[in-house]
């Protein structure tokens, strides 16, 4: 009967799917019903990004696409017969009562973080925190919603009622009440998410390190290569944990214009990094000690990066919006320092307009001012855009850098190399990768390794202004230079500190120079 079965399901595959509402009405069912992107993917079994990639524009198939239609179903049903029933269940409210009908309009009251009723309060009632005037009631007990609202209490302030006793304002017969084991559970007052100390997203990786040293019995090699097997999965789901209560949601599946798309399967999209692959032609007379400075976590400072949004749009004209960040076709200036300096779209051969990122865009511009005047401005022929922020990852960077520094202190190999793993792999598969299915942003990944290359772009820079000799600039995170670079950088494995990877000598004897002028 097995393969009976395997029959079935195949055909089960292709059958017709299981239909699904437009992308606007998914998400707006989903709020309505007031779930978090956490909650309905775990309950489906995917990850918040993917959630969020189908209430975006892209569409679930085979088995979990039944899941996710028969969820919607099911909301949409229950929110329609609420609406119903909505106005006959309301009453009014007099003085001194909790009010228990809550507007959908208003994001604060209904649930708090963890879960519990709110109520809104037609009298306020002393804060069990800090006694001061509270709207709110949470799990049965008068306080501020957010900490901020929390004063300290003055001398002489009216203490907190004891958990359980009615207050002057507390009606004898609530309206609304809580079920008992919660109330048992809060019988030391309550705690709201802002006011505990929670695991950080810091702990995944401590809690991951720790689960594969135990799993394979403290053998520190084998542990390390089970947790850079995992590294794309675990850093998808820091990224998670690192965005909840974000400003911004992260569009995870958007829709990508031709030119970010790869023309061939093994071949390449239209954009340009300016990746630096660049060596001084002509030394200072001499022989001179080189030191090739080695940048430390490139693809780790480069996350910190102005990322479009949204879907990106299409738009002319040559003026730049600060505001929004995406691609650029732009014919480049022309470079005249190539002698002391790399230039920094790169080296590019062919001449015309190329794509570029909105990095390697900024830079341009930013060297075209009036501060440095290395350049004319480029010119820009048309982009493809979304506003953006620079601290979209921002937690999410900082969570493994605060990893990979005590990763570093301690002299912990393991964790060291997962984290490098976790945020190398993170940037390299975000395009069209087999690997990370959970984000496809071709265009993030362009602008996060753009953005590595402008950044050791600018030490060269500052090495030149600062009197330094830039012998060679390659990639993400090398840099040659003559002279006593210690004045310039900071030494360390730091992720704003850099540290040697060799020295060298180069150039000739002066001697050898004059017996060729003569």
């Amino acid at each position: 009967m097995s393969d009976f079965d395997a029959i079935d399901s195949l055909l089960d595959a292709v059958g017709p799917q299981a239909e699904l509402p437009p992308c606007h009405v998914r998400r707006e069912l989903r709020e309505r019903a007031r779930l978090s992107k956490a909650q309905v993917a775990r309950a489906l079994g995917v990850s918040p990004s993917t959630l969020s990639g189908w209430e975006s524009g892209r569409d679930p198939a085979g088995e979990i696409r039944t899941k996710y239609a028969y969820l919607l179903d099911g909301l949409n049903a229950k929110l329609a017969t609420e609406t119903e029933t909505a106005p006959a269940a309301e009453q009014p409210v007099t003085s001194g009562t909790a009010a228990t009908v809550t507007p959908l309009s208003s994001p604060d009251l209904g649930q708090d973080e963890d879960g519990d009723d709110v109520e809104l309060l037609v009298a306020p009632e002393p804060c069990v925190l800090c006694g001061h005037p509270a709207g709110q009631r949470v799990a049965g007990f008068a306080q501020h919603l957010t900490p901020a609202d929390c004063r300290p209490t003055a001398t002489g302030a009216p203490a907190a009622p004891p958990a359980g006793q009615p207050t002057a304002h507390t009606s004898k017969t609530p309206l609304r009440t809580t079920r008992p084991a919660r109330a048992t559970q809060r019988s030391k007052g309550p705690a709201r998410h802002a006011f505990q100390e929670t695991s950080g997203p810091v702990d995944l990786i401590r809690e991951a390190v720790q689960g594969a040293l135990a799993e394979h019995r403290g053998d520190v090699d084998a542990a390390t290569a089970a947790l850079v097997k995992r590294a794309i999965p675990d850093a998808m789901r820091l990224l998670d944990e690192t965005r909840k209560g974000a400003r911004y949601d992260v569009i995870a599946h958007p829709w990508i214009p031709d030119i970010l798309k790869k023309q061939t399967a093994r071949g390449a999209d239209q954009i340009w990094e300016a990746r630096p692959k660049w060596t001084r032609h002509e030394l200072p007379p001499g022989r001179h000690q080189v030191t090739a400075l080695d940048i430390n976590g490139a693809y780790l400072s480069a996350l910190k990066t102005h990322l479009p949004l949204g879907q990106l749009e299409h738009s002319t004209g040559l003026a730049h919006d600060r505001r929004r960040s995406g691609v650029h076709l732009i014919t480049p200036p022309e470079w005249e320092h190539e002698a002391v300096l790399p230039n920094p779209i790169g080296q590019r051969d062919e001449p015309g307009p190329l794509w570029v990122t909105e990095p390697t865009l900024r830079l341009l511009l930013r060297l075209s001012g009036p501060k440095h005047q290395l350049c004319e401005p480029p010119q820009i022929h048309e982009s493809y855009t979304s506003g953006a922020t620079e601290n979209l990852l921002e937690k999410f960077r900082i969570a493994l850098k605060d990893a990979r520094d005590t990763a570093i202190e301690q002299g912990d190999r393991v964790t060291l190399e997962y984290v490098k793993a976790m945020y190398s792999k993170f940037v390299s598969t975000m395009g069209e990768s087999n690997y990370n299915r959970q984000l496809y942003r071709p265009d993030w990944m362009h602008l996060i390794r753009s953005q590595a290359f402008a950044n050791l772009w600018l030490k060269a820079l500052k090495a030149h202004d600062e009197g330094l000799a830039v012998v060679r600039a390659m990639g993400t995170d090398e840099l040659h230079v003559i002279g006593d670079w210690r004045r310039v950088f900071a030494e360390g494995r730091a992720v704003t500190e850099v540290k040697v990877k060799d020295t060298y000598t180069a150039g000739t004897d002066d001697a050898e120079h004059e017996g060729e002028g003569e």
